[in-house]
């Protein structure tokens, strides 16, 4: 696992920690204005967060990810409902990526954008992710279109849309996200796969994921093999790279990569077919 701040001097937003089993991966939504209406902060509800979830996957009692998720948010929220404005739009929030190996399986749990990608024993990688953020930025953005920068009309049309995308958060029709709602776990995209045929699996946050795309510096099945040969620690510093290449609007984000291979119960000792990388990850 690797995990580094976008900027220095500033709290790392994402959070990665593992269990025996169970590996747990968020992505912290640092918003302008969060300061003033939570005095704990973003880092401070993801490190929360995380903690909660890890503990309860722990003790590896076969409760559905959902449920373990929903008692998470419910805990978090608790500790600083007293405290802090949760009903603000603009509160704390995360995103959320779960994988537990239970009974043989793989199971999974996406909330909102952050990715998963499952390497199979016999083909190439299967790439997870919740895609209505995406979807719903997209639509929201719109007005953007044709309006130059820079200018006073796209400052204003730029808060307009913003104002568009959080009232769409944790709102049928729009997305999801782990915030002081339990009922938003319920939403999450799920999953679960025999352990026997992946050879590994990943998780990267919004921000590793760039080297994908924007950046398009390598596809998945090169992520995978990169991963292989070199670990997390090589993919955020290509993206670093294409980062300070890119300047503008690509600031460096919060970025965190977890791999896992050699799972319980896999197929992962067997040959790779050929053409693929046969290099374990051990200990990453």
């Amino acid at each position: 696992m690797t995990t580094s701040a976008g900027k220095a001097g500033r709290p790392n937003e994402d959070f990665v920690g593992a269990v025996p089993g169970a590996v747990v991966l968020l992505d912290g939504a640092g918003i302008p204005g969060t300061e003033s209406i939570c005095r704990h902060g973003v880092a401070w509800y993801t490190h929360r967060l995380g903690g909660a979830l890890l503990g309860r996957l722990s003790r590896d009692d076969g409760r559905t990810l959902t449920t373990i998720l929903a008692e998470a948010i419910a805990e978090t929220a608790k500790d600083h409902r007293h405290t802090c404005d949760l009903t603000d739009p603009s509160s704390p929030q995360a995103t959320v990526a779960i994988v537990r190996a239970h009974r043989g399986r793989l199971d999974h749990l996406l909330l909102a954008d952050s990715f998963l990608v499952l390497d199979p024993v016999r083909g190439g990688p299967q790439v997870r992710t919740d895609e209505r953020e995406v979807a719903a930025r997209r639509v929201c953005a719109a007005p953007l279109d044709g309006v130059p920068g820079g200018t006073p009309e796209y400052y204003r049309v730029l808060d307009s849309c913003r104002q568009a995308l959080r009232a769409r958060r944790n709102q049928p029709g729009g997305y999801w996200i782990a915030k002081d709602d339990p009922r938003a776990a319920e939403e999450a995209v799920t999953g679960s796969r025999p352990l026997a045929e992946l050879a590994g699996v990943a998780l990267l946050s919004n921000g590793a994921s760039r080297i994908v795309s924007p950046y398009r510096l390598t596809d998945w099945p090169g992520v995978l093999d990169l991963l292989r040969s070199h670990g997390p620690a090589e993919v955020i510093r290509r993206v670093r790279q294409a980062e300070a290449h890119a300047g503008g609007p690509d600031a460096p984000d919060d970025a965190t990569v977890a791999h896992c291979t050699h799972l319980p119960g896999s197929g992962a000792g067997e040959p790779r077919p050929a053409g693929t990388s046969g290099q374990g990850l051990r200990g990453t």
